[in-house]
This record gives C-alpha cells, sequence and structure tokens, in this order.
C-alpha cells in the first residue's frame, strides 16, 4: 500500500486504463480458459482497486471547495439530466435551479460535436472546483458588478455567471461557451430562473474564441470572468485574443480570472497576455474562506479531497487590465 501512495499519478491512470481494456476482453480470447467465477471475481477486485486509484488521481471533486452549497432537486426533463439547486449564502438571495447533465453522462455525440467545433468537453461534465471559488468571489465583491456589463467566457454550466445576475444589480449578463450543448443548457436555465435577476439582463452566447468576427461584443464589457481556462494550451493564444477584444476601452475595463497553475500552463498564458499588451497581476491568498479550506485540503481535512494537489486544484486570482 505505502509503494501505491508513492506511484505517480501518470502510472495509477495507465493502471485503470490498462485494468478497463483487459476486462473487456473475453476468457477466450486471453487464451487462458478461466471459469466465470473466477473472472467475476477478478473484475470485482478491479472495480474496488480502480475507484480507490481514481480517488487519488482524479482532478475533479465531488463537493469541491463546497462554497455555493448545493442539492439535487429532482431528475431534469431528459434521463441524462439533473436539476441542481444552488442557495447563495446571503440575506434574501434567490435560489438557482439550474439543469445540467448527470455524473458519467457523456456519450459519443458529444465527441463528434468537440470535433466539429474544435472545442472541449469539459462544460458538460460538471461544475469545476474554480467555478465554485469564481461564484464566490464574485458574490463577495458584488459591489464590483453592480451596473457593470459582464461576459462570462468558457462558462460551462455558468455558475459564476448565474450568482452575479441574481445577486450583484450587474446591468448585464452574458453567459458563453464555445459549446452549443453547453449554449443550450444556459438558454434553458436562464428561462427557468428568470425571476430571479430582476431588472439585470441575462443573455446566453456562442462565441468561439477563435473568431475573427467580433464586432458585435468587441469593446463592450465592463468586466470578464472566466475559470479554469487555461488548461488547454492549444486555446491559450485565442483566449488572450479574445479578452483583449472584448476589454472596453473607456473606463476600468478588467478581466477576472481563476485558474490553478497546473504545471507551467498559467505561466505560458500569461507570457501570451503580456504579448498582446496587456497588463495583469497574480494574487494567492485573495479570499480568507478560500485559503482557509485550501490549507484544510493539503492538511488535516486530506481525506475529503485526495487528490488535491496545490498546483493542480488551487485557483488563483489573475486580474487583466488594457
Amino acid at each position: 500500500m505505502e509503494n501505491r501512495r508513492n506511484e505517480k499519478a501518470s502510472s495509477l491512470r495507465w493502471k485503470v486504463l490498462r485494468g478497463a481494456l483487459l476486462s473487456r476482453s473475453s476468457p477466450s480470447e486471453a487464451g487462458n480458459p478461466i471459469s466465470f467465477s473466477h473472472t467475476s471475481i477478478q473484475f470485482r477486485r478491479f472495480h474496488d482497486e480502480s475507484q480507490m486509484i481514481i480517488k487519488r488521481i482524479s482532478r475533479r471533486a465531488s463537493h469541491g471547495f463546497n462554497l455555493i452549497p448545493s442539492h439535487v432537486v429532482h431528475d431534469g426533463s431528459s434521463a441524462r439530466d439533473t436539476c441542481v439547486c444552488y442557495t447563495l449564502p446571503i440575506v434574501g438571495a434567490p435560489q438557482l435551479l439550474l439543469t445540467q447533465r448527470v455524473d458519467n453522462g457523456a456519450d459519443l455525440s458529444d465527441f463528434e460535436i468537440c470535433n466539429r467545433y474544435n472545442i472541449d468537453n469539459t462544460g458538460l461534465v460538471c461544475n469545476w472546483p474554480s467555478e465554485d471559488v469564481l461564484a464566490h468571489y464574485c458574490l463577495s465583491h458584488a459591489d464590483i458588478f453592480r451596473s457593470k456589463k459582464v461576459i462570462e467566457l468558457g462558462s460551462g454550466y455558468g455558475l459564476a455567471g448565474f450568482v452575479i445576475a441574481a445577486a450583484t444589480e450587474a446591468s448585464e449578463v452574458v453567459i458563453s461557451d464555445g459549446n452549443p450543448q453547453v449554449v443550450d443548457y444556459t438558454q434553458r436555465n436562464i428561462e427557468a430562473n428568470s425571476g430571479a435577476f430582476g431588472d439585470t439582463v441575462v443573455r446566453s452566447m456562442a462565441l468561439h474564441w477563435n473568431q475573427e468576427d467580433t464586432s458585435n461584443v468587441a469593446d463592450t464589457f465592463d468586466i470578464i470572468i472566466a475559470s479554469d481556462c487555461t488548461f488547454f494550451k492549444d486555446f491559450h493564444r485565442d483566449l488572450a485574443r479574445i479578452v483583449k477584444r472584448l476589454l472596453s476601452k473607456a473606463g476600468s475595463s478588467e478581466a477576472i480570472l481563476l485558474s490553478p497553475k497546473r504545471g507551467n500552463s498559467l505561466d505560458l498564458f500569461l507570457e501570451l497576455v503580456k504579448e498582446n499588451g496587456l497588463h495583469f497581476s497574480v494574487t494567492e491568498n485573495y479570499d480568507k474562506e478560500v485559503w482557509k479550506r485550501h490549507e484544510g485540503f493539503l492538511n488535516e481535512d486530506r481525506d475529503s479531497w485526495p487528490s488535491y494537489e496545490k498546483g493542480h486544484s488551487y485557483p488563483l486570482l489573475i486580474r487583466i487590465t488594457l
């Protein structure tokens, strides 16, 4: 067991993949006649072992930082959807009911769409921990959004965008993503929560970071927000460029990003930000509650997030200006 604790994550991932592939082979294909009961025992052992490994290597957490409390209300309108209720931790704030995919709900058509639009599928998987932290940060700094035009990039299910729309008195909130399936979920959730937004105009938008024509949104927004959008290095250049195009040249427009370092990925993105003539700052300790939970995951609360690593899990605050 001690040896397994010291194994690298990459090695553990290959073990899970190898076991999954071998479990699909029949005894006759392997040239080794084994009884059904023996095969079943082997599969159960592999399943139990792989689940233990996955808890160690997965970057996804069941609850993440859990700063915006949530619970499943009921199944969605289709078999692969579920409705999650988010309770904003401030007095008088409305609850948000967001329909999203059930766990392990991906199918082949999702990846066909990813290939067609040159996008990734992560926005459909879940509300990621960095999005939860971004939503909490926006809620804690509600004043900076009041009467402002805001856009969320690479939103996924857009928890942060919905929180801003429901609790900050922003004049307009656009929740955007390049995946048309994600945009469809966003639009449905806007309609389902329309009573929670007061006078704030809330829109969904399909926005590809590499699209050339951005005349309808360029030089428009006071604040851009995004979470964990620097993971895929192939998208760095387009993300830096779209941030520059969207920032308003008038007033104190800025982009607020929350992203873990993830090796050198964040540093490489910031180099491109600099190349585009933009200015940025990086802050590690930006919120007392987030920092408290971060230290807990590293120490006494380790069992609640076994795979937690600072470089891969803890989002840094990046502020970008013209």
